[in-house]
C-alpha cells in the first residue's frame, strides 16, 4: 500500500465531505451553515490541491482544475461570510447566506468531479 496515494485520496474525500457537510440544508437557515465547516472545509481543499501538484499526467492536471475552482469558490464563500460578518453592517443575512452556500455548492460540484476523477484512475489502473 502505498501511503502518499493513501493520504492524497483521503484529504480529496475529505476535502467533498466537509463541502457537503456545509452545503446541506436550508439555504437561507443559519442553523444548517457553520462558519467553522466551511473553514475546514476551504483548508482541506487547500491542502489536497498542494498535493496535487506532483502529478505531471493530464488526468493529473485535470484535477489540479477541480481543486483549484473548489479552492476559489470556497474562498470566495468565506471572504464573503468574513465580510458580511465583520465589516458590512448589514450582517449576515438569508439572501447573503444563500449566496455562500451557492457557492459551496460550485465547489461541492468540483469535489465530486475531483472524486470521480480519482475513481476512474483507480479502476484504469487495476486494469
Amino acid at each position: 500500500m502505498n501511503l502518499e496515494k493513501v493520504a492524497f485520496a483521503f484529504f480529496i474525500v475529505l476535502a467533498l465531505t466537509l463541502n457537503f457537510g456545509f452545503f446541506v440544508g436550508e439555504f437561507d437557515n443559519p442553523d444548517h451553515h457553520g462558519a467553522t465547516e466551511l473553514g475546514a472545509a476551504l483548508a482541506v481543499s487547500l491542502i489536497a490541491t498542494v498535493l496535487k501538484f506532483g502529478d505531471r499526467s493530464q488526468l493529473g492536471a485535470l484535477m489540479l482544475a477541480t481543486s483549484l475552482v473548489a479552492d476559489l469558490q470556497l474562498l470566495l464563500a468565506a471572504l464573503t461570510w468574513i465580510w458580511v460578518a465583520n465589516i458590512d453592517s448589514t450582517g449576515m443575512t438569508p439572501e447573503v447566506l444563500a449566496h455562500v452556500v451557492s457557492l459551496s455548492g460550485g465547489a461541492l460540484l468540483a469535489n465530486f468531479v475531483s472524486v470521480t476523477l480519482l475513481v476512474a484512475e483507480t479502476i484504469s489502473i487495476r486494469r
